[in-house]
C-alpha cells in the first residue's frame, strides 16, 4: 500500500510562488481562491533577519476531521491516504470547512468545495508528481510514497529532521516541513 508524503523544506523555498501558480492551472482554479500558497513571515531586527517561507495547503491528514464530520461521505480517504471530494455527493454544507483545523478548504463560485488533492485525478493516477512539485525551480519539494524505502521521499526523512503542522492534534498529517534554519536572531 502506498503512503503518498510531501516535505516542503523551508530552507529551499524562495517564495516564488511557482507551486501556486501551477496548481492554479492544473486544477482551473478560480481567480483569487488557492489551493496552496506560500506565505513569507519576517523576523528578527536588522542585521539579523529571518525570512521563513510557510506552505498553506491542505495536509492530507491521517485522521481527518474533515472526513470524520462530512454527512455525506462525500469528503472520503482513498485507499493511499488522500483526501478527496466527491462533488456529486457534497452538498455544500461546509462542515469539512468549519473542521479543518488547517483552514485549506473553501467554496468555489459554482458552490463546491476545494482544496489540494496531490493532483490526485490530473496527475498521480497517471503515475506523475503533483504540479507544485514538478515546477519549484529550487527543489524544496519533495513528494512520492514513503513506504518505498527507495523513494526520494522517505530517503529525506531519513535525512532531515522534520516537523507537522499542528502536529499535537493528533490528526497525523502528510506533508511535513524541514524547518528553516537560515538568517539569524537577536538572541
Amino acid at each position: 500500500m502506498k503512503k503518498y508524503v510531501m516535505i516542503h523544506d523551508e530552507n529551499l523555498c524562495i517564495g516564488c510562488q511557482g507551486c501556486s501558480i501551477a496548481c492554479r492551472s492544473e486544477n482551473n482554479v478560480p481567480s483569487g481562491l488557492y489551493r496552496l500558497q506560500v506565505h513569507s513571515k519576517m523576523s528578527g531586527t536588522f542585521p539579523k533577519l529571518k525570512m521563513d517561507f510557510l506552505r498553506h495547503s491542505c495536509v492530507m491528514c491521517e485522521d481527518a476531521p474533515c472526513v470524520d464530520v462530512c454527512p455525506t461521505g462525500a469528503s472520503f480517504k482513498t485507499a493511499d491516504g488522500v483526501t478527496l471530494l466527491d462533488d456529486r455527493i457534497c452538498v455544500s454544507c461546509k462542515y469539512c470547512i468549519l473542521a479543518c483545523p488547517y483552514d485549506a478548504r473553501f467554496v468555489l463560485p459554482d458552490g463546491n468545495i476545494g482544496k489540494c488533492t496531490f493532483c490526485y485525478e490530473t496527475r498521480l493516477a497517471k503515475g506523475e508528481d503533483p504540479a507544485c512539485v514538478t515546477v519549484c525551480p529550487t527543489d524544496a519539494l519533495t513528494f512520492g510514497d514513503a513506504n518505498d524505502e527507495n523513494s526520494a521521499v522517505s530517503k529525506k526523512l531519513k535525512a532531515k529532521k522534520v516537523y507537522y503542522p499542528k502536529e499535537s492534534l493528533g490528526t497525523r498529517p502528510r506533508v511535513a516541513m524541514v524547518a528553516n534554519t537560515k538568517g539569524g536572531s537577536n538572541e
